[in-house]
């Protein structure tokens, strides 16, 4: 496998890239007014958010073109809240981007000026998704990033910010979704449900064979003599269950994943600011990339992206603004094992 590295302004870069060119898009945008990259110019301090929406809408135009009709695009965005001051809106949480590197950025934004109240949240994330979804885009899941280790607040009016939005998206309304290479192990409690015969079930005024039938629609196969949950990775004792002539066949793989990821937040030696964790972009092209396929990030970060989509069996495309973080993405996927870079 292969991973290239484009170093520019994505907004240029992608028009050099051929129509319908990649499987699939996995990306965490620059979040408004949170960090400063040193270039003239970069997207993310546009001095509104409406600005700011106006430029995702023209960058993701461009991506849905390069991507392929049947690929999905996976972005990945985080909020903020509005102080109502000049001292800068602090985010509520680190998340790829980290937080205010140049006081100076704080006076060249403007919450205010929309309408936002002081301490107001400014959901930039949904108003990306729906500007998106009217621009075009097929808006097919929210998928929340949940945060076992979220940065602390000091705040004393409202909860400590744990999570992220995955916002799933699609050229079309049917696209390649691989759901068995990211499903989940079931739970224990699933598993008792499972053993239970209900063919004979007296007392309940439910109908049996609809899917309000008492666990008709996630039974056993009556056709198999033994089922085995999960993988590797499942912890119920994947023991067998034996036959039931209750409900329809199940995956033996496990169950459709949920679309609540608790993904521990990650750093990188060379970056202080965290990365995009490996375990959140693995489903994303487990699910929505084909093996030797191609994996596009237009905000390619610290590479991470790249390492991901290799150690899978897929090629790459990361697109960097920063020199150095271009750089950084470089070393880091050089001394990857097993990996090829071809820096351009």
């Amino acid at each position: 496998m292969s991973v290239r590295i484009l170093r520019g302004d994505c907004r240029e870069v992608l028009r050099s890239l051929p129509d319908e060119s990649v499987h699939c898009v996995v990306t965490s945008p620059p979040y408004w007014g949170l960090r400063d990259y040193g270039v003239d110019g970069q997207i993310g301090l546009e001095p509104t958010f409406e600005k700011f929406i106006v430029e995702m809408t023209d960058v993701f135009r461009d991506v849905r073109r390069v991507l392929r009709s049947d690929g999905t695009c996976w972005v990945n965005m985080g909020d903020s809240y509005n102080t109502g001051t000049t001292s800068g809106r602090k985010p509520t949480t680190a998340g790829k981007h980290g937080y205010w590197e140049n006081p100076a950025i704080a006076h060249r934004i403007n919450a205010n000026a929309f309408g936002l109240k002081p301490k107001d949240l400014v959901g930039i994330p949904w108003r990306v998704a729906f500007a998106l979804q009217a621009d075009g885009w097929y808006l097919r899941q929210d998928i929340i990033w949940s945060k076992p280790n979220p940065m602390p607040e000091s705040v004393r009016d409202r909860c400590t910010k744990a999570h992220e939005y995955i916002f799933l998206l699609s050229k079309g309304p049917r696209y390649h979704y691989d759901a068995d290479a990211i499903r989940e192990p079931f739970a224990d409690a699933s598993i008792e449900r499972l053993r239970q015969n209900i063919a004979n079930q007296k007392g309940s005024d439910r109908v049996q064979g609809k899917t309000n039938g008492p666990m008709k629609a996630v039974g056993l196969n009556a056709n198999r003599s033994s089922y085995r949950p999960g993988t590797a990775s499942n912890t119920d004792g994947a023991e067998h269950i034996k036959k039931s002539d209750a409900g329809l066949p199940l995956n033996e793989s496990g169950r459709n994943k949920r679309s609540v990821w608790e993904v521990t937040t990650v750093g990188y030696s060379e970056a202080h600011f965290a990365t995009f964790p490996p375990a959140l972009i693995e489903p994303c092209i487990l699910a929505g990339c084909p093996e030797g396929g191609t994996v596009l990030d237009p905000f390619g970060g610290a590479g991470t992206t790249g390492l991901v989509a290799d150690r899978l069996g897929r090629n790459a495309i990361l697109i960097e603004l920063n020199p150095a973080y271009a750089d950084m993405a470089e070393r880091r996927i050089k001394s990857d094992a097993g990996m090829f870079a071809a820096v351009v």
